[in-house]
């Protein structure tokens, strides 16, 4: 058995200005997509006409606005109530905040008129589900917001528009979800995401490349025992009484005896042949 079609539906209404003053439907819009393969199987968006035209403004504060001029030829709710019913009972019904607004006046639509209302076989209400399942990441949870955070363009604010848009951010979210469902626990998160290996630039990684070398040598038992010695302060008979290479004894005693060590090889065969090999050398 096929699951029952979703219908993504909007309603435009008027702003109640005074007290006592109710809402009334300016526009319907609808699209019935299909459950398997989320496409549009058709859709249906129609104007319609408050008995008392007055609580419609002459002129809206929005671009795409529903007007009085719009509205004063349009079907009452009474005309269209058969077509809107059809295409909402039985179906799951799913919009943007539905259950708190649009449900609402479509049922005090059909008191009104004393008809029976259309019943859901089940509620998609993107606003609780986007809420609870893909967090406020856009900012917060209207659907201009949403529209703008996927680049889907500037919400209309018009019933059939409205719907479609709602259908592409529910999409866009769904996958963006279904991704970060594939990767590791926590990937997503910002710090996290930089402190994995794997994931990182060139610079990053000669960066740890080096701290890690620094790392090593500082670790390296070697490295410690110089460290040690070169930080340690240098003992008194180290520093001061360090022995010479040859015996103490007055300059003069020492160089009257190289002179006579001189003296007494000068007719040696060897030194004489030594110094010329070194003057030799020199020049």
């Amino acid at each position: 058995m096929d699951p029952p079609e979703i219908v993504f539906f909007d309603i435009e209404t008027n702003v109640p200005i005074r007290a006592g003053q109710s809402f009334s439907i300016l526009e319907f819009g609808a699209i019935i997509v299909c459950p398997r393969k989320l496409t549009e199987l058709e859709s249906f968006c129609t104007l319609i006409r408050p008995v008392d035209l007055t609580v419609v403004p002459i002129r809206s504060g929005r671009i795409q606005g529903i007007t009085r001029a719009d509205v004063a030829s349009a079907p009452l709710f009474e005309e269209v109530a058969e077509k809107i019913f059809k295409v909402l009972d039985g179906r799951i019904w799913a919009g943007h905040n539905i259950q708190r607004f649009d449900c609402v006046r479509i049922r005090e639509a059909f008191a009104e008129i004393k008809q029976p209302a259309p019943n859901p076989t089940g509620m998609i209400d993107s606003l609780g589900v986007l809420t609870s399942k893909f967090g406020r990441r856009a900012g917060n949870m209207k659907m201009a917001t949403l529209a703008a955070y996927f680049g889907l363009g500037e919400q209309m604010h018009r019933s059939l528009e409205d719907a479609r848009m709602n259908l592409e951010v529910l999409k866009h979210c769904a996958t963006v979800l279904f991704l970060e469902s594939s990767l590791p626990p926590g990937m997503m998160n910002k710090q996290q995401y930089l402190n994995i290996p794997s994931v990182t630039t060139r610079s990053r990684s000669l960066e740890q490349a080096y701290l890690d070398n620094l790392k090593n040598i500082k670790d390296s038992p070697i490295r410690g025992r110089e460290e040690s010695k070169r930080k340690s302060a240098p003992s008194a008979s180290s520093a001061h009484h360090r022995p010479p290479p040859y015996a103490r004894e007055s300059l003069g005693r020492m160089t009257d005896r190289m002179k006579n060590n001189i003296l007494t090889c000068a007719n040696s065969r060897p030194l004489n042949n030594l110094i010329r090999h070194t003057r030799s050398l020199i020049r």
